[in-house]
């Protein structure tokens, strides 16, 4: 990785039309690349943009972008990824903040180095992962995170931040709240067990799994997901998105009975604390919005949980439908969902 602390290109007036999955067209004032860690500080302490607001970009697919961004903008192009060390129990394998996500699941099981499968076609970068503590069937990142390293943009230092410092949550953490704007992450650390298990338990990658015929092994399981979300979630650079646009929201045990009572076909979860996620794809389905629009913003036809740009959609159209979907599930279930993409 290149150590250079000098200020990489400053270009003005940038469209960040493909710096998001949407699609959305926005222009930042100032926007640059950064490829090493000591760049961040180098390109805030440039008069330039001295004062100016700065945002922190990796592959875009967790913001919403409603108008042009009279700041710098800094695409994350950390490289990088290695086998830190091993212990009995587990490998710790390391990548830079900028690499693909997927690509880098992809990467550790061709190195025989599992775990990370389920979270396989996960849009963004490895450095967005525990911003979001991504998670899908039936595995969060947190639960493969060792460490990760960041830059404190207000000073230029760096350091190392272990779970409990990153305060992870159901699609939250520290970067999310307190930290938000205050820290970039350069390199994340995961923690891969050696005692390898399968998690096929939810019901589409069992089925994907039965239909290939294949054993439960780590790759068959990565193929299975992959196929999963092909088939269910749209490619965004088909059809733009940003993957899942609600957390599934999490209710108490008496809410719940009142809700199935009324809806006995309610999708659920149960959690180990006795409350229980309720499928925000099937609240809003039920509530007529799949295939629906404002403008150019769409619910997708096939899941309802995925709000899509048809062509020409702006960050505000999203946003109103977002609303109007957020008003109606409300109405009809008393419950509140919650989006999961920045809005900018």
């Amino acid at each position: 990785m290149s150590v250079s602390d000098t200020v990489p290109p400053l270009l003005s007036h940038y469209s960040l039309r493909g710096h998001n999955t949407f699609g959305l067209e926005a222009f930042a004032r100032w926007f640059c690349r950064i490829e090493s860690p000591e760049q961040f500080a180098a390109v805030l302490r440039d008069p330039r943009v001295t004062g100016l607001p700065h945002l922190v970009l990796g592959g875009g697919s967790n913001v919403v972008l409603t108008r042009d961004f009279e700041g710098v903008a800094m695409l994350v192009c950390l490289a990088g990824k290695r086998l830190v060390r091993e212990d009995d129990q587990a490998w710790y394998v390391e990548a830079a903040a900028g690499e693909n996500w997927h690509e880098f699941v992809a990467w550790t099981l061709a190195q025989g180095l599992p775990g990370l499968e389920n979270l396989a076609l996960i849009p963004g970068t490895v450095g967005a992962a525990p911003v979001q503590n991504i998670g899908a069937y039936g595995l969060e990142m947190a639960e493969r995170f060792a460490s990760l390293r960041v830059v404190e943009l207000a000073t230029g230092e760096t350091r190392e931040l272990d779970a409990a410092q990153c305060r992870f949550g159901y699609r939250d953490s520290f970067f999310k709240r307190e930290g938000r704007g205050r820290f970039a992450i350069t390199s994340v650390t995961f923690r891969l067990p050696k005692a390898w298990a399968p998690r096929a338990e939810y019901a589409d990658v069992a089925r994907a799994l039965q239909a290939s015929g294949a054993q439960a092994s780590p790759q068959a399981i990565f193929d299975a997901v992959v196929a999963v979300r092909r088939a269910k979630l749209p490619d965004p650079a088909q059809l733009g998105n940003a993957g899942s646009f609600f957390k599934n929201p999490v209710v108490d045990a008496q809410m719940f009975e009142a809700l199935h009572a009324r809806e006995p076909q309610i999708v659920s979860y149960r959690q180990a604390d006795g409350r229980f996620k309720l499928a925000a794809g099937w609240l809003i389905d039920r509530c007529g919005w799949k295939g629906r629009a404002i403008g150019a913003a769409a619910v997708h036809e096939r899941q309802a949980l995925v709000l899509v740009n048809r062509g020409g959609a702006t960050g505000a159209q999203v946003l109103a439908l977002a609303q109007a979907i957020q008003e109606d599930v409300r109405a009809r279930f008393g419950v509140c969902l919650e989006a999961e993409p920045v809005v900018i």
